[in-house]
C-alpha cells in the first residue's frame, strides 16, 4: 500500500513540474510576443530600426540583485568602492554612517523593473511586475537594446575618473529610453506636447517617497539617480527638435552635466577646462575625479538643506572645470583638495563666497580653507580640507587646465 502511495505521489509531482513548465512556456511566448507589439513604436519613438529583435526572459527578485551585485562588483571592485565612499564622505554626500555599496544595492534592487544587459544582448524583467509595469519597462528596456545595435554602452559608461562626463553619457542613454518610452507608451502625443521631465522631479520624488530605500537614501544618492532620466529627457527632446533624424551619439554626445543642464552650453560648443594634478602628489593618493554642475549644485543643497534647489542652483551656474584629489593612507585622517574652474570671476567669487559661508569649518579634527586663485590665467577657488597637523598643507598639489577635448 505505501508502495502505492509513493507512485501516486511522484506521479503527481512530475505532472505538477510538467504544468509548471508548460505554465512558464506560456509565459515566456507571452513575453516574446509583447516585446514585438513594442518594437514597432519604439522604432517610431527613436527613428532608428532594430538590426534583430532582442532575446527576452524573466527574473526573480533575488536574481536580480544578483544581476546588480556582479555589475557593481566589476564597475566598481571593493577598493575602488571603498575610495569613491571616502571622496563622498570627505564632501559631506553620504553620512560617516552609510556603507556606501549597501546602499546602492538595496536602492537599485528596490528601483528595478527591468534591465538590459549588454554582455549577454538580452533584457529581463521582473517576474512579479504589473502589466502595464511590464509593458513601460519593455518599452524602456527596448531602447537600450536599440542603443546597443548602434553604440559601445558600457564603454560609455564605465568611463573611470571621468565622474561628470559619465553621467553626461548616461544621461542620453536614460532619457532617450525615457522620451521614447513615454511616446511608445503614448502614441497620440508629439515630443513638443510633453511637459519638461525636469521639471517634475518633485513630484516624482513625492511619489519616490513612498518607497522605503528611496525615502532614506541620501539626497545625492536620490538625486543622481533620477537625473539621467528627466534631465537626460529633457536634452533629448531639445536635441531632436534642433537636429531631426539625427541623435547625440559620437561625437555629438555631450560631455558634462552642464551641457545637459544648459542646452546653450552645448549650442555653443562650451566645452569643460581639464584640470592635471601636475607634479608628484605630497602623499598617497586615494582617490580622484571631479564633481561637475549636477553634484556641485547637490553639494549645495545638501550643506544648505535646500530639498528644492532653488537657492543652489544658481551657486554652481559659471561652472568651467573641477578636479579633487583625497589624499592619505589613514582613512580616518585623510585629507581633500579641491580646485574648480569657473566662467569668469563674478562666477569664481560667488562660489567662493557661499562654500566659505556653509563648508563645515568646526569639525573636531578638521581644517579648511578655501581660497580664491588664478589657474593659468583663469579663475579658480581651492578647498583644502584635512586634519590640523596633515604635514603637507604647505606644499599643496597644483594643477594645470588645458581646454582640449576629452578623449
Amino acid at each position: 500500500m505505501g508502495r502505492v502511495n509513493i507512485a501516486a505521489l511522484a506521479a503527481l509531482v512530475v505532472v505538477a513540474a510538467c504544468s509548471e513548465r508548460a505554465r512558464e512556456v506560456r509565459q515566456e511566448s507571452a513575453l516574446r510576443e509583447l516585446v514585438q507589439q513594442r518594437i514597432p513604436g519604439v522604432e517610431r519613438a527613436t527613428g532608428l530600426r532594430f538590426k534583430e529583435t532582442p532575446k527576452v526572459g524573466r527574473r526573480t527578485r533575488d536574481q536580480v540583485r544578483d544581476y546588480i551585485v556582479r555589475k557593481l562588483d566589476v564597475e566598481m571592485p571593493p577598493s575602488e568602492m571603498s575610495a569613491i565612499e571616502s571622496a563622498y564622505k570627505l564632501f559631506g554626500f553620504i553620512p560617516d554612517s552609510v556603507n556606501l555599496r549597501a546602499a546602492i544595492l538595496k536602492l537599485l534592487g528596490e528601483q528595478i523593473a527591468g534591465y538590459y544587459d549588454p554582455d549577454s544582448t538580452m533584457l529581463f524583467v521582473v517576474a512579479d511586475v504589473d502589466s502595464f509595469l511590464l509593458r513601460t519597462t519593455l518599452s524602456h528596456e527596448l531602447v537600450h537594446a536599440l542603443q546597443h545595435q548602434y553604440l559601445p554602452l558600457d564603454s560609455l559608461i564605465r568611463q573611470k575618473r571621468q565622474n561628470d562626463r559619465a553621467h553626461a553619457a548616461q544621461a542620453i542613454l536614460e532619457g532617450q529610453a525615457t522620451l521614447a518610452q513615454t511616446l511608445a507608451m503614448m502614441p497620440e502625443l508629439k515630443p513638443q506636447d510633453l511637459p519638461s521631465f525636469w521639471d517634475q522631479r518633485t513630484v516624482l520624488n513625492e511619489q519616490q517617497a513612498q518607497m522605503k530605500e528611496y525615502a532614506g537614501a541620501p539626497l545625492w544618492l536620490r538625486e543622481t539617480l533620477v537625473f539621467p532620466y528627466l534631465a537626460g529627457a529633457d536634452f533629448v527632446r531639445w536635441y531632436e527638435s534642433r537636429h531631426p533624424a539625427q541623435h547625440p551619439f559620437g561625437s555629438a554626445m555631450p560631455v558634462s552635466t552642464e551641457q545637459i543642464l544648459h542646452f546653450d552650453r552645448y549650442a555653443m560648443g562650451d566645452q569643460p577646462v581639464n584640470l592635471t594634478f601636475t607634479g608628484p602628489a605630497p602623499d598617497s593618493v586615494r582617490y580622484e575625479d571631479g564633481l561637475g554642475e549636477l553634484e556641485i549644485r547637490l553639494l549645495f543643497q545638501q550643506l544648505l538643506h535646500d530639498l528644492t534647489g532653488d537657492r543652489a542652483t544658481p551657486l554652481a551656474q559659471g561652472w568651467g572645470g573641477d578636479r579633487y584629489q583625497v589624499l592619505g593612507t589613514d582613512t580616518q585622517r585623510l585629507a581633500l583638495v579641491w580646485y574648480s574652474i569657473w566662467d569668469d570671476t563674478v562666477a569664481a567669487d560667488r562660489f567662493q563666497r557661499s562654500l566659505k559661508r556653509v563648508w563645515p569649518q568646526d569639525r573636531p579634527g578638521r581644517k579648511a580653507r578655501i581660497e580664491r586663485l588664478s589657474v593659468d590665467g583663469r579663475p579658480g577657488v581651492r578647498l583644502i580640507d584635512a586634519p590640523p597637523e596633515w604635514p603637507h598643507w604647505s606644499a599643496l598639489p597644483t594643477v594645470k587646465a588645458t581646454r582640449s577635448r576629452l578623449p
